[in-house]
């Protein structure tokens, strides 16, 4: 459709490699923002949680049982807001890329039930999301989260369980019509005997339960393990374009790529199988500067780029605000560490629902109420360009201005710009 401009390509990186623009951020140039954005500096950040062990409530105990899963829900509330301060808080794209493997390799706490898991797998994402995507899914191949999450306890020698290994070749790293069911079947084989205890975030392996006997994987026959199950789809010539493509679809556009652009790309991936590279090679792909790019921003992207904005912290907000936000991401569909299934979350209009809509004004009342330093929105010649410049809009419609010149409250003035399609779409 057309080139956008340079200020509004500044705000394309910020919203898609990190979680929007800070006030004034767009004053930097594309190249400058591009190389803090992909810095690669250690992000400074509040320490994750510590969460002790929960033990078991015994058979018929009603009230241990339900003391125990309010420990549980605790530990999850601080883990989520843990990690949506840690996205308030990042310069870098770290945090967004974390955000997106917790989109792919899709895991859910509502049936993990540890928030040590999920804390752990976070971790492993912020660690090696920007590496080599080798690594990275050796490690996921065996992490305790989505061994649980996919039935991998059940995976043993004489009875393979083969949810983990569909899933990893369909949804992680191959997709349809890249493997046969042969495949999968051999590939749980390849999986057994790791497991996941109680009392431990860590996975063990368990040679009793282990399938030692040869396999044969796309063709290949040999004692294949986990590991060398993960080097085998990884080593298929249709993975390189199906990671990118699952990167390109969502830091980019619901369109895909051209064979141009695949072909640049999976070059930049190389042998090593390069994440940042890709990365830095979308940046400067031409596509990232069409307008035809546009993005509805995912309800945690853009609760997440509205607190940047209004300078809140999620972790200096008392539990029961925190609760309020976590709510108000649930009534637009989306909560951290509860994706709805093994596919992920949705996109595009899929978020601009007439309850989202409700659920998201309310959420922008609640932060902008959180938000300190609005005076300068009280003047009625300034604040509705006051309030585009806080939020990093380059320009309103004359619908929104409208909409807008209305509201003198500074609170209510920001919750409903924060709302207008201009901000609720990355443009």
């Amino acid at each position: 459709m057309g080139e956008i401009t340079e200020r509004a390509a500044v705000r394309r990186l910020h919203d898609r490699f990190g979680f929007g623009p800070r006030p004034g951020a767009l004053d930097a140039g594309f190249e400058t923002t591009a190389a803090r954005l992909f810095g690669t500096a250690a992000e400074a950040g509040t320490a994750p949680p510590v969460l002790p062990v929960l033990g078991m409530a015994a058979k018929g105990d009603k009230e241990a049982k339900k003391a125990a899963n309010k420990s549980r829900a605790g530990q999850e509330l601080k883990v989520s807001a843990w990690w949506l301060d840690r996205m308030v808080a990042g310069e870098r794209a770290t945090e967004k890329l974390t955000w997106f493997w917790h989109g792919h390799f899709a895991t859910s706490n509502q049936k993990v039930r540890s928030a040590q898991l999920m804390l752990a797998q976070n971790q492993v994402f912020r660690a090696q999301g920007r590496g080599s995507f080798t690594g990275l899914a050796r490690a996921m191949i065996v992490d305790a989260a989505l061994i649980k999450w996919l039935d991998g306890n059940d995976n043993r020698k004489g009875s393979p369980n083969e949810n983990l290994a569909r899933e990893f070749l369909e949804l992680f790293t191959l997709g349809i019509g890249h493997y046969a069911e042969v495949d999968v079947f051999e590939g749980a084989r390849a999986l057994t005997g790791w497991t996941v205890r109680r009392t431990s975030a860590k996975p063990v392996f368990l040679a009793k339960r282990h399938d030692g006997d040869p396999k044969t994987i796309f063709g290949k026959t040999g004692d294949f393990d986990a590991q060398a199950f993960a080097d085998l789809a990884l080593a298929k010539p249709e993975s390189a374009a199906f990671v990118i493509g699952r990167l390109w679809f969502r830091l980019v556009s619901a369109t895909p790529p051209s064979a141009a652009t695949v072909e640049r790309l999976v070059a930049a991936y190389g042998s090593g199988r390069d994440i940042q590279a890709v990365l830095q090679a979308i940046a400067v792909d031409p596509a990232f500067r069409d307008s035809a790019s546009a993005m509805v921003k995912q309800p945690v992207e853009w609760a997440v780029g509205l607190m940047r904005a209004l300078g809140v912290r999620p972790s200096k907000l008392d539990d029961k605000t925190k609760l309020k936000v976590l709510a108000g991401l649930r009534g637009m569909g989306q909560v951290p560490l509860r994706p709805p299934s093994v596919g992920g979350w949705p996109s595009g209009a899929s978020w601009l629902t007439t309850s989202a809509g409700v659920a998201r004004l309310q959420l922008a009342q609640l932060l902008a109420k959180q938000a300190s330093g609005l005076a300068q929105l009280e003047k009625s010649s300034a604040r509705v360009d006051g309030v585009r410049v806080l939020l990093g809009v380059e320009a309103w419609t004359d619908r929104t201005r409208n909409a807008l010149a209305g509201l003198t409250d500074p609170a209510q003035l920001i919750a409903v710009a924060a709302c207008a399609p201009e901000y609720v779409v990355s443009g």
